[in-house]
């Protein structure tokens, strides 16, 4: 309805535009108004009077109505034709209404309970269909239930077999720490243990039985730990029986090595063990000088680093971010003069390898292998021969110190890197640890 008001509306506006378009805009014209003959101000006798003749009225003429006037009266029209529509919409709207009201009454009265019966049966059908599937819900619920109640009566089974195991073995690792000196399990606490998985065999404590066993194979295995730890900061590595221990660093700690034979040679390896202390830019492993080359060969560390030369510093390999202070590790240096193929080995594996180093060299006879230090400028002051550089000294340990006159394999430098191995059971054919003449000096104590 608002919306038939606002066309009605719409349509008597543009109706008053165009009428208004129509209409002569003639602001200016006067409205010629009639009036009567002009009448003298003059006194007429009696008898004049009655012989004039009285002249007849003039019908009374409507004055001419202005553009608004018919503006207005438009407006009133539409606003009257705007209403009676109105009016005859209502009436239309409320019979179709009641007929429609009628009609609905009609279809529910004939179609009623024919749909109430459908409704019901598709109710029910929707119950029977739900309750069965309810059930085989259930069902599968009862079968998935045992199911997992079996899986977990075997997983409880093989606990309690494992914790059995357990306390076997713990016998067995008593014994182990007993004979070798360190601590474990004592005899109560064993006892203990194996009374408390009868219990739970014969009562069914299971849950607390295998968190107490837990725990303590929890503390078993740290102080097997902690014993390890100890045990091995105080061993050495890779089976060797006797090591260098380098207490401080001095201008005269140092080791000679004497070696089995003369040799003279155009390949060479060395493989030795250390645990530094600590590390400077420069801290020498090993020297080998000449009396004609100080710097014939030399493994030194920096910082992490490990350099391997070969006549001189101007020829050289190095492995990064090898060496860490105080750990073990093992390192060998493998150089041959074909090609000038030089590498270093790192725990059993290459680290780095380079051609071109000294190639063609010939190492010569007759010179000085230090260990811990290096002759360096120093060879030659045979007044005072056992005073070297401070800075370059070797703190910490060393062992298994080997060399031979030819190029190792990957297979036989791996074997001699196992940290739990027997390493040191490989020896070198020109210094051979355990069998060559070693001489500590300046405070170097030989360990076993």
């Amino acid at each position: 309805m608002a919306s038939m008001s606002v066309w009605t509306f719409l349509q008597a506006m543009c109706l008053v535009a165009s009428l208004s378009m129509a209409v002569p805009e003639n602001d200016d014209d006067e409205i010629e108004v009639g009036y009567g003959p002009n009448y003298l101000n003059e006194i007429i006798d009696e008898d004049q009077m009655e012989e004039t003749p009285t002249p007849s009225p003039k019908p009374c003429k409507s004055p001419a109505l202005t553009k608004w006037d018919k503006l207005f009266t438009m407006l009133e029209n539409s606003q009257m034709k705007e209403n009676m529509l109105l009016q005859y919409t209502d009436d239309i709207i409320k019979v179709e209404l009641q007929n429609l009201r009628g009609e609905m009454l009609q279809f529910v009265a004939q179609y009623g309970g024919s749909c109430a019966f459908a409704v019901e049966s598709s109710v029910r059908r929707a119950g029977t269909q739900t309750e069965t599937r309810l059930q085989n819900v259930l069902d599968r619920v009862r079968e998935v239930s045992a199911d997992q109640y079996a899986q977990h009566d075997t997983a409880l089974q093989q606990l309690l077999a494992a914790s059995v195991n357990q306390a076997a073995r713990l016998e067995q690792l008593e014994n182990g720490c007993l004979i070798s000196g360190g601590g474990g399990m004592t005899s109560q606490a064993k006892r203990h243990l194996m009374q408390e998985v009868t219990e739970t065999e014969n009562g069914g404590r299971l849950e607390k039985t295998l968190a107490t066993i837990s725990s303590e194979l929890q503390t078993i295995r740290e102080q097997l730990t902690l014993y390890t730890r100890s045990t091995f900061a105080n061993r050495l590595p890779s089976g060797c029986d006797t090591g260098l221990l380098f207490p401080t660093r001095s201008s005269i700690a140092h080791v000679e090595v004497s070696p089995k034979r003369p040799f003279q040679t155009n390949a060479v390896t060395i493989c030795l063990w250390v645990k530094p202390t600590q590390v400077l830019n420069k801290t020498v492993l090993f020297s080998y000088s000449t009396t004609g080359n100080a710097y014939e060969l030399q493994l030194v560390l920096n910082r992490q680093s490990v350099f391997f030369t070969v006549n001189g510093e101007a020829y050289l390999v190095e492995a990064s971010g090898a060496v860490q202070e105080g750990q073990w590790v093992h390192i060998c240096a493998v150089w041959s003069s074909h090609q000038g193929i030089a590498s270093l080995w790192v725990n059993g594996q290459q680290a780095t390898s380079s051609p071109g180093v000294a190639e063609g060299h010939e190492l010569r006879s007759k010179g000085s292998i230090l260990l811990g230090q290096e002759y360096g400028r120093y060879f030659k002051h045979l007044s005072n021969p056992d005073t070297f550089d401070e800075e370059h000294a070797f703190t910490g340990k060393m062992t298994g110190v080997n060399m031979w006159d030819h190029v190792l394999d990957s297979k036989e430098i791996s074997q001699q890197a196992r940290l739990d191995g027997s390493g040191c059971g490989i020896r070198g054919n020109v210094v051979a640890w355990g069998v060559s003449n070693i001489e500590p000096k300046g405070g170097v104590k030989l360990i076993y």
